[in-house]
């Protein structure tokens, strides 16, 4: 029943900031043992994690991402962003948005939304 998907806006200039959602319905973002995650793959490389926020709240980043990205949610929407800022060209990836429930060891993805980078 749970369900993610991503929006984004496609094209983004080098050095401006990207601003994903991921929209979520059949479960709370808050409830217990779920982490919310942004996973990006780039072409021709394997997925690479790029953010984490926890059902209470906590958030860890991939270091190449690092001091200019902010992963972030809304409770009362049911919805989790990404904030990239600066973004260069090898930021361009499909992203997805992912969860992990952890009770039962069971992953949910979004379809990913493509985003490039470029002038």
């Amino acid at each position: 029943q749970v369900q993610l998907q991503e929006s984004g806006p496609g094209l983004v200039k080098p050095s401006q900031t990207l601003s994903l959602t991921c929209t979520v319905s059949g479960d709370s973002i808050t409830t217990n043992y779920y982490t919310w995650n942004w996973i990006r793959q780039a072409p021709g490389k394997q997925r690479e994690w790029v953010a984490t926020i926890t059902s209470g709240g906590s958030t860890t980043y991939a270091d190449s991402v690092k001091g200019r990205s902010t992963i972030s949610r809304d409770n009362a929407k049911n919805t989790v962003y990404l904030q990239m800022n600066n973004l260069k060209p090898e930021d361009t990836a499909v992203y997805y948005c992912h969860a992990r429930w952890s009770l039962e060891r069971l992953d949910y993805w979004g379809q990913g939304t493509q985003v490039t980078v470029s002038s």
